[in-house]
């Protein structure tokens, strides 16, 4: 999964983005509301965590920006600002949660992922295909009751596959959930990993449709 973090707090930011990458999170950050609204109108995230006091553009501006160009992720709004006017104003510019701070990176973590499970369409924390399961909550995987055990680059594809199961997904967009922006991708790194993944679940779990992606299947 792919977070924008738009923070102009370094430190702070630099916590965050750990925290979550230690999650198995891609973690894109931005520091001022014009570099955020533009990676917001042309990059794919699956939800976005915005602080209010940015420089260069505020953060319910950035927002309104995103949502009147059609740009429908879910946005955690993190912001010092305990205010209700401020909450309000997030809320009518098409925010999803409101977290202040100080806070729980626990509880970031836990909001955020509940955040991309409901925008994905699926009520209940645990999604499930076939006898693979996903705790959407807690970012565990089971098959057939036992842990899957998986690395961060599996992780990210099995989780992307799963909230979408049934689905096909593109290439170029399992590649953006799983590598940062700036980092030195092989042109079939996707293709490995799909490999890994198809010798832990089963080779019939995961069908390609040649030219187009990816889909996760409930098997044979």
């Amino acid at each position: 999964m792919r977070i924008l973090l738009v923070e102009d707090d370094v430190d702070l930011s630099g916590r965050i983005a750990a925290s979550l990458r230690a999650e198995n999170f891609v973690v894109d950050i931005a520091r001022n509301g014009e570099d955020g609204e533009h990676a917001g109108l042309t990059e794919i995230y699956d939800v976005v965590v915005l602080d209010l006091g940015l420089p260069t553009s505020d953060g319910v501006t950035v927002l309104k920006s995103w949502r009147s160009q059609g740009r429908n992720f879910p946005v955690m709004v993190l912001t010092a600002r305990e205010g209700w006017p401020d909450k309000v104003a997030a809320f009518k510019a098409g925010a999803d949660d409101f977290l202040t701070k100080p806070f729980r990176f626990e509880e970031l973590v836990l909001r955020l992922r509940a955040l991309v499970r409901r925008a994905a369409g699926h009520a209940a924390s645990i999604v499930q295909c076939g006898d693979i399961s996903y705790d959407a909550q807690l970012g565990t995987f089971e098959q057939s009751g036992l842990p899957l055990k998986l690395t961060a680059f599996e992780w990210r594809v099995l989780s992307c596959l799963m909230l979408r199961k049934e689905t096909i997904i593109d290439k170029r967009e399992l590649l953006e959930r799983v590598y940062e922006g700036d980092a030195d991708v092989d042109s079939n790194s996707i293709e490995v990993i799909v490999a890994r993944l198809r010798r832990k679940i089963g080779a019939d779990r995961i069908e390609t449709e040649r030219g187009r992606g990816y889909r996760l299947t409930k098997g044979t």
